[in-house]
């Protein structure tokens, strides 16, 4: 079911909420904009996600700089096996002095202000979380292009969001290609459509043990028609929708860990919503919505501090205090 009223209200005020089951029958047009009944299955295409695993990854460094504890790699690396010839900016995040086994994130920005829709965005928490010797990944994404959104054509967008859920791969891929990084010990965060891309990794790709999922909606939809856009055939992009459904990934998802984080106050993302994509994701979670907070989740402090405490616990990371 979904969460309760009481539930929902501790979750307002900051609290943690926990344990909500799959959605009944009837919810799934929250998630997926259409009802699917009541027993019917997730639909998830492991294959439609599948790449190369084995092609070069064509690691190419601009440039390097040590930043306190941290260094941080300049480079770009061949994410679309598909499209040769396009290379993908990131960020290698690295302590300056390495332990044998480290732990590891992969980070994913969101589609919001110009400033920080691009691999800059989380970049001065993976700094920070060098001193606690983890190795970061931070991907710029289809996203950061000025004008994606407003530009995209609507008949790509199952093609190119399942494109981006395979870039994203190979960026788990660069990130646990880093030397001393252990396997076991591997997160992703992102916001916005960072985290729903995430959901569509988690939904087939095993090695992340921990999620931190940050102002997702339920679904690709709920963001599909700004702009006043709609597709040629509004059948045909429902149908294509099944297979990149977030509520459907994060069920079958094979992964220990998922923090939820939303806004009170988000223009984008309902408390219905978020309750369908936490309601919706199997395995032990947790989900908390801040007061007085936006869709950027820039604030309070406590958005990134909860974070970073929970990636601490769950990574099993040393306390630098």
């Amino acid at each position: 079911m979904a969460l309760s009223k009481i539930g929902c209200l501790l979750a307002v005020l900051g609290l943690t909420v926990a344990g909500a089951a799959r959605l009944e029958a009837g919810a799934s047009d929250v998630c997926d904009g259409t009802a699917k009944g009541a027993n019917a299955p997730p639909i998830v295409k492991p294959e439609l996600f599948a790449y190369d695993a084995k092609a070069d990854l064509g690691v190419q460094v601009a440039g390097t700089k040590t930043s306190g504890v941290a260094v941080v790699k300049d480079v770009t690396f061949l994410a679309r096996v598909d499209k040769p010839g396009e290379r993908t900016a990131a960020y290698v995040v690295a302590p300056v002095k390495p332990a044998a086994s480290m732990a590891a994130i992969l980070w994913i920005h969101w589609l919001g202000e110009p400033a920080t829709t691009n691999r800059t965005q989380f970049l001065d928490e993976a700094t920070a979380l060098a001193s606690r010797g983890v190795v970061s990944v931070l991907v710029d994404t289809m996203w950061a292009k000025p004008r994606w959104y407003r530009d995209r054509v609507l008949e790509d967008d199952q093609a190119n969001y399942i494109g981006q859920a395979v870039a994203l791969r190979r960026g788990l891929d660069l990130l646990l290609a880093q030397p001393g990084v252990d396997p076991a010990r591997v997160a992703v965060v992102g916001h916005d459509y960072g985290a729903m891309h995430a959901a569509l990794v988690a939904g087939v790709d095993p090695r992340p043990k921990a999620y931190v999922m940050v102002a997702a909606t339920a679904s690709m939809l709920d963001w599909a028609f700004f702009y006043g856009k709609k597709p040629v055939s509004r059948e045909t992009y429902l149908a294509q929708h099944e297979s990149i459904s977030l509520c459907d990934h994060l069920a079958t998802a094979k992964v220990p860990a998922f923090l939820f984080q939303f806004a009170e106050q988000d223009q984008y993302v309902t408390l219905a919503k978020a309750q369908a994509l936490f309601a919706a994701t199997a395995g032990r979670k947790q989900m908390m919505v801040y007061g007085g907070a936006g869709h950027e989740m820039t604030a309070p402090p406590a958005i990134r501090l909860d974070r970073t405490a929970w990636l601490v616990r769950e990574l099993s990371l040393p306390d630098v205090r």
